[in-house]
């Protein structure tokens, strides 16, 4: 297993050992793992209508630029969503029909990008004042693609990830080298990576090109889940992980969690570190299942009332 990936669960583990603020339950994975061990060893599935455009580069640019933006969910309350689409997809969309009408941006394309032009496109024209914040963010992590598409892989989609050489390590650690994508935290003393954007950009585009050509990863395996406010979520209301009352208060009354804090980095790290056992519990039953096929389950079954109904911490961050 990668360096990198071992990083980020040794340092999950750590976290989750000292953590006063959330804990997991570990009898109650063990029974979320029995009853859901079919449906969690499925393989994940893309959304064509948000995630595909055809085969070739233009997929291949399209997951690329989608997941330098693929962040928000602390503004995303006061996103102008369509409907019947939550904030992801609202963003996923809008910018597949832009993909679709007028091709991809090129590397110059992305650098000039402004804030103005980001409203235009993801429909945030006339939002509440907070989605401004976003619009300015989406359109710095797009102009920093640029200048790394063109300062290192000669303005090409392609050659970034041939770089890589079949390595998702790689491809995250070379992601990671854009300060948006730099998603490592510190906690008493200890650096805590989580890389959540990195590491579904080479499951991305696993599944978007079938695990072939640009989406062929030798290590794809290795990933650990991609640390959101979503998938801690689902496993809060689970019964996986439980949150200090105070903290539940806080989260259930909206308030919003600084980015970085002990509580928010608790909440990631334990999440990773609940996937990681809930795979090892999984495995034992005889139904192997791989930590990012984990966390594309939990993150879709996130996705229904039952659990929207309920809020999930928010916090203002550039990583998810």
């Amino acid at each position: 297993m990668g360096m990198l990936f071992d990083r980020v669960r040794e340092a999950a583990a750590a976290v989750a050992a000292r953590a006063r603020f959330v804990r997991i339950e570990e009898g109650r994975l063990r029974e979320f793992a029995q009853g859901t061990r079919d449906e969690a060893a499925a393989p994940p599935a893309l959304r064509p209508d948000a995630h595909r455009l055809g085969r070739g580069e233009e997929t291949l640019a399209f997951v690329v630029t989608l997941d330098a933006i693929n962040f928000g969910s602390g503004w995303f309350p006061h996103l102008l969503k369509r409907p019947g689409m939550s904030g992801y997809f609202t963003v996923a969309t809008s910018l597949a029909e832009r993909f679709r009408e007028e091709g991809p941006w090129s590397a110059e394309d992305l650098l000039a990008l402004t804030s103005r032009d980001c409203a235009r496109v993801f429909g945030q024209e006339g939002a509440p004042e907070p989605i401004a914040e976003l619009m300015d963010l989406f359109a710095r992590a797009l102009r920093d693609l640029g200048a790394f598409l063109r300062e290192r892989h000669e303005g090409s989609f392609a050659r970034l990830v041939e770089s890589a050489e079949r390595r998702a390590e790689r491809l995250v650690a070379s992601l990671a080298e854009m300060p948006f994508f730099r998603d490592v935290s510190t906690y008493e003393g200890l650096e805590v990576p989580f890389y959540k954007r990195a590491q579904i950009t080479a499951a991305d585009l696993h599944l978007a090109f079938e695990g072939e050509g640009w989406g062929r990863f030798e290590d794809l395996d290795d990933l650990t889940i991609f640390a959101d406010n979503l998938v801690p979520h689902v496993l809060r209301v689970e019964g996986v992980l439980a949150y200090d009352p105070d903290l539940a208060r806080r989260i259930d009354a909206g308030g919003l969690l600084e980015s970085g804090s002990r509580e928010e980095v608790e909440i990631r790290a334990c999440a990773v570190r609940a996937v990681q056992l809930l795979a090892s519990e999984i495995a034992s039953l005889g139904r192997p299942a791989t930590e990012h096929a984990l966390d594309y389950f939990l993150w879709n079954r996130g996705q229904s009332p039952r659990f929207k109904a309920i809020p999930r911490h928010r916090a203002r961050s550039v990583y998810y």
